[in-house]
């Protein structure tokens, strides 16, 4: 069968061309396969193997970033020219710290065995901090006899675009430099196509035996029990340290660990009676703060690592939703950033309309050259309602008028781009359409060029209206109403309001489809409906424009086998035609996605089915390293006594995905705080079969502070007041 007879074959776009995957991520080396041990400060981060090694070659994504650009590619130790055995990798709790330990193989020299494995014990002991990875070697000897052994640390920077890392293929690149080499120092340099030079310095602590453009050894005496250490420095730009790198080693690492404490600081603390949960707990506020970046406008959390370490809209105001009820001050600096850098002017090549959410931020040669649109891209249906939804909850949460004041113009602006460019037609719906061919073919949350389709496996052809989206819309529309009555502006609340009511109704009829018993995946550019089962229904139970009478089919669908997977519930149905369990969009599951639907599933009253979605990911979450649940993983069914099966190139970690736990805890809670009233709401609390006992500190509210436990008891679970300080109110409905 041929393209034009095959539905599932490409088909051409708005543009006339034929559609494949854009800027797609390369599968040939798998995170999943290499476990990566990940840390981020800033804008920068880094990736190394479990031996502490960024190993070069096809494929490798390992190495240190700064700024979407790799400054080192190639970090390899070995003692006697052999690498080490692997002991353990560990990454502290709070992610300050990574620790490999390593011990010796055998090492042969010309007369026989010279040196016994498992007698020398070396550890590596690594932070990042202000663009730069501080590393300290030790190394004891367990020997009952002094031995000499040599340690040489292989090192290089390919400077690669983050795209390049990802697959993208380039026709030509800059221009490496010559290594500039001291005694204690090696300067590595790259010009790029865009006129920037971009450089990695290296320094050693003591000054080793033999430096070069690509290598230094060390030759270490060590008597028995003896340890000695030497110091490593990889800067991405000039080395700002005035100590030497053994002082700065400590110095840092102390200002990084405060730095951590104090952001965290302000956000609420839980507890339980599941230690395995809490592990989990402990690892998504570490992951949370460790994604934070500190912008000119408050903490920003980055999406993910390794491909998407920058500032995304959507994101971020996702997962800002998520912790609200955890840390409002995340919620704040993302809406001034979002606000300081809202489109002003159109912008085909960026896909920018005045009034328009950024979507994503590139710093790269790449996206500098416009090698990909991405340098400031805003190709997002979705951020601006977003955007203004965070705003509303953001002032129920806090009772910050002076912000939401500050922020109105932006709002505004927001809204007028609903209506004026986001509704291209004029039919009362949001819909997007890439202004150039260089833009992405899909710009809601699923944007592979495959995610949205009709019955029979062709793809839509643009304008698109995505269900999510006219959800998002109504909900901003809601909660531009109750900013407005806050300011003052009762004229222009009730428009909001009578808005919404006429999207929902128009939304009711063009989406709900009888037959499939839920509501469509979205109208395609000639109004035809795709009419697919996805998990986009389930966020029209979290955004409240669904009527009551249809939520129940649409959680039938959602909860069915062909939609839920044991572990969570699948982007698409099994009965679709491109489902398919390993696609990135066409069947998986997505922890943030449920924890929206979550969200919706408690909204209407679903409580028992709120607890299996929760049950699922945190089983999930129990199969996998550090038991950090990943942006995706594969949508097979669950089956007993087997985990989940990974997606091969899913960040880990996710902003999103990794609070995943955190917003479902506060769905299954029914937890709502009013900041205006000052009171603590429980609604309906459950807790699902593996937690009997909840407990959180540390809620704020501008009248006070809280501290609460939750224990089920029988058929119902009991709120207890641990602990306040001021005028809050605690109530529980039932």
């Amino acid at each position: 069968m041929d393209e034009r007879t095959d539905p599932l074959a490409p088909q051409p776009d708005e543009f006339g061309t034929v559609r494949t995957p854009q800027f797609f991520i390369a599968a040939t080396a798998p995170l999943q396969e290499r476990r990566p041990r990940t840390q981020k400060d800033g804008d920068t981060f880094s990736m190394f193997d479990h031996n502490g090694d960024a190993l070069s070659g096809p494929g490798s994504p390992e190495g240190i970033y700064c700024r979407d650009t790799r400054y080192l590619s190639h970090f390899f130790l070995t003692i006697g020219g052999e690498r080490p055995l692997l002991l353990s990798s560990m990454l502290r709790d709070d992610n300050a710290l990574l620790t490999f330990d390593l011990t010796n193989p055998d090492l042969y020299a010309e007369g026989g065995l010279e040196l016994q494995h498992d007698v020398i014990h070396i550890r590596r002991t690594r932070f990042l901090w202000n663009a730069t990875c501080f590393e300290r070697v030790s190394v004891r000897n367990y020997d009952e006899s002094t031995r000499r052994v040599q340690l040489e640390l292989a090192f290089a920077a390919d400077f690669a675009d983050l795209f390049e890392v990802r697959g993208a293929r380039r026709a030509r690149r800059g221009k490496l430099h010559t290594p500039k080499v001291s005694a204690d120092r090696t300067v590595l340099a790259y010009t790029g196509l865009d006129g920037v030079e971009r450089q990695t310095t290296l320094r050693f602590d003591p000054a080793p035996k033999e430096l070069t453009g690509g290598r230094a050894v060390y030759e270490i005496e060590l008597k028995p029990r003896q340890t000695r250490q030497f110091f490593v420095e990889v800067t991405c730009g000039e080395s700002p340290w005035e100590l030497t790198p053994r002082r700065q080693f400590f110095s840092g690492l102390r200002e990084a660990r405060r730095a951590m404490r104090a952001a965290v600081g302000n956000a609420a603390s839980v507890t339980t009676s599941n230690d395995v949960f809490n592990e989990a707990v402990r690892r998504a506020v570490a992951d949370l703060y460790m994604l934070m970046t500190e912008t000119e406008d408050g903490p920003y959390p980055y999406a993910g690592i390794p491909w998407f370490s920058t500032v995304f809209g959507r994101d971020a105001l996702i997962t800002a939703l998520q912790t609200l009820w955890l840390d409002p001050a995340i919620a704040r600096g993302v809406l001034r950033h979002l606000a300081a850098n809202q489109a002003q002017t159109e912008d085909p090549a960026a896909d920018a309309e005045p009034g328009k959410i950024l979507h994503e931020v590139r710093y790269g040669e790449m996206a500098e050259l416009g090698e990909v649109p991405f340098r400031r891209y805003y190709g997002s249906v979705d951020a601006t309602p977003l955007f203004v939804l965070l705003a509303g909850s953001y002032l129920e949460r806090t009772g910050d008028v002076a912000s939401i004041r500050e922020l109105w113009p932006h709002v505004e602006a927001a809204l007028a781009w609903v209506t004026k460019y986001g509704d291209r037609d004029g039919d009362g719906f949001v819909e997007y359409g890439r202004r150039t061919v260089e833009g992405l073919s899909n710009q809601g949350w699923k944007d592979s060029y495959d995610a949205v389709f009709h019955a029979d496996g062709r793809l839509a052809v643009g304008p698109i209206a995505m269900a999510e989206v006219q959800g998002y819309v109504y909900a901003a529309w809601k909660a531009a109403a109750q900013m407005a009555q806050a300011l003052g502006i009762r004229g222009r609340s009730i428009e909001f309001e009578a808005r919404a009511e006429q999207l929902r109704a128009q939304f009711d009829r063009a989406f709900f489809d009888e037959e499939l018993g839920t509501y469509v995946l979205a109208l395609d550019g000639d109004k035809r409906a795709c009419r697919i089962r996805s998990s986009n229904a389930g966020h029209a139970l979290f955004t409240g424009i669904a009527y009551p009478e249809r939520a129940g089919s649409v959680v039938d669908i959602l909860m069915d086998r062909s939609s839920f997977s044991g572990w969570g519930i699948r982007t698409v149905a099994t009965t679709e035609a491109r489902y398919n369990p390993m696609s990135y969009h066409n069947g998986s599951v997505w922890p943030h996605d449920n924890a929206l639907i979550a969200a919706g599933l408690a909204r209407y009253g679903f409580r028992a089915e709120t607890a299996r979605v929760f049950e699922g990911l945190f089983s999930a979450a129990t199969y996998i390293d550090l038991r950090r649940l990943p942006e995706l993983f594969c949508g097979f069914p669950r089956q007993r006594s087997r985990g989940p099966t990974f997606y091969p190139v899913a960040c880990s970690p996710q902003a999103w995905a990794a609070v995943a736990p955190l917003s479902i805890l506060q769905s299954c809670l029914g937890m709502a705080i009013d900041a205006a009233q000052g009171t603590l709401t429980f609604h309906q609390p459950m807790l699902p079969e593996f937690l009997e006992e909840v407990t959180l500190r540390g809620l704020t509210l501008p009248q006070g502070r809280l501290d609460v436990s939750l224990r089920q008891v029988d058929t119902e679970v009991v709120v207890h007041v641990l602990e306040r300080e001021g005028e809050v109110v605690v109530t529980t409905t039932y």
